[in-house]
């Protein structure tokens, strides 16, 4: 194995990370521990101390969890580039494919797989174990089978002709240096299509979904709608009790293959104007076109990160310093989306503020088309329903929430 100058940055860049990410995570377990006897004053009425303290544990849980996904991920990173496990796996696969588009594909297949099977233990620990302790689980063994068995079939089905026609085009000599531009609208097209197809077609996969049968609810969002200028492709209820006790809603699909989906949990706990709001907030995203600006972002983002890949797939030194010792298109890719996160750490702070302007925007738009306080008693009851902490340190929201807290969300509704 050679490494270079670039070893040392790679190194630099994951310490830092890791430390950032563990500072963070000690920051908010400390805000939780100042605020666990006491309920924030704007929410005294409405939490109960109980509730407060539950919500702390949960978080205080899902950090300590936290902990070791970071240390262990980071382990396994390492694993991968400087400890050799990459060039291992691409030495075993050209021992046995002579054909270089296939020995990438199934390649990189390999380390999804791979990766997913690491992962599982931390998948079956927070879903049979923690989330089991706060009283949130639903899913059985048999479900949680059924469901890995679905995202194998899925990741095939479409993940393989998708890396074949991208590793294809990387490998095709009459387009030359710039193959980063087909990919990039491949993956574009690929992105937009999923979209279209998700909510009628891979959706119901996975969940079940009805047509919302409470007529005074229908109307009320029928309503909405009108009064909001949108249309749908229809307004649905999914069996999310099915492996969670979480609630949620959602809109999703693009242009005219658009439908409304209620989670079955949440439309249990809350009264039809309170859905009406929750509803409109999620309007207030399309009206703004923060769903467009968050799909040209990601473009534009993955456009200057393939740009970027284009140089680096010439550059030795990219491959020896990640402990690759036979340059490919392949390990470039893998290489490339394992190292990136490193590389755009400090990006995330930037995503998330954007999103939290996003979020205030479509508050008002809900306020300004229902009552507002019908939204400060849903987020309160979706915050209390699903032991969201009210309590989070400034610095690890910041970094992390795509979302503002509560505290800042229902005062700006005031």
């Amino acid at each position: 194995m050679e490494f270079n100058f670039f070893t040392f940055i790679f190194l630099f860049a994951i310490l830092t990370s890791v430390l950032a990410l563990l500072w963070l995570n000690f920051r908010q377990d400390k805000a939780i521990k100042i605020s666990f006897n006491e309920v924030p004053e704007d929410f005294k009425e409405t939490i109960t101390l109980e509730d407060h303290q539950k919500a702390g544990h949960y978080t205080q849980a899902k950090l300590l969890v936290n902990h070791f996904e970071i240390i262990f991920s980071t382990i396994v990173l390492l694993i991968w580039t400087l400890g050799g496990a990459m060039n291992w796996l691409d030495f075993f696969w050209q021992e046995r494919i002579s054909s270089p588009i296939w020995l990438g594909t199934v390649f990189i297949l390999s380390i999804m797989f791979i990766a997913s099977f690491i992962d599982l233990p931390f998948s079956i620990y927070r879903n049979f174990i923690l989330e089991e302790r706060f009283g949130f689980n639903r899913m059985t063994i048999k479900t949680f089978a059924t469901d890995l068995i679905k995202e194998l079939v899925l990741t095939l089905a479409l993940g393989l002709p998708l890396i074949y026609a991208i590793l294809y085009l990387m490998n095709l000599s009459a387009i030359g240096d710039y193959w980063w531009i087909y990919v990039w609208a491949i993956l574009s097209l690929f992105t937009i299509t999923m979209m279209w197809i998700y909510p009628t077609f891979i959706a119901p996969i996975f969940n079940k979904f009805k047509p919302l049968e409470n007529n005074s609810l229908r109307n009320r969002i029928d309503n909405l709608l009108e009064r909001t200028g949108f249309g749908s492709d229809g307004i649905f209820v999914m069996d999310g009790s099915k492996r969670s006790s979480h609630g949620n809603a959602y809109f999703t699909g693009i242009g005219r293959n658009k439908r409304i989906v209620f989670f079955d949990t949440l439309l249990k706990g809350m009264e039809d104007e309170e859905i009406e709001a929750i509803l409109a907030h999620e309007l207030g995203h399309f009206h703004h076109k923060h769903v467009r600006q968050r799909i040209i972002s990601s473009f534009i983002f993955s456009l200057v990160s393939l740009a970027l890949l284009g140089y680096l797939i010439k550059q030795v030194w990219f491959f020896h310093g990640l402990g690759i010792s036979n340059p490919s298109s392949h390990t470039a890719l893998v290489l490339f989306s394992l190292t990136l996160p490193v590389f755009s750490f400090f990006i995330t702070p930037i995503s998330n503020l954007i999103s939290r302007k996003h979020e205030f925007q479509a508050d008002a738009f809900a306020a300004s088309h229902t009552d507002a306080n019908d939204l400060i008693s849903s987020l309160t009851k979706l915050y209390r329903e699903n032991s969201s902490t009210l309590s989070p340190d400034k610095y690890y929201s910041a970094f992390h929430d795509s979302h503002p807290s509560a505290i800042l969300r229902i005062a700006r509704l005031q």
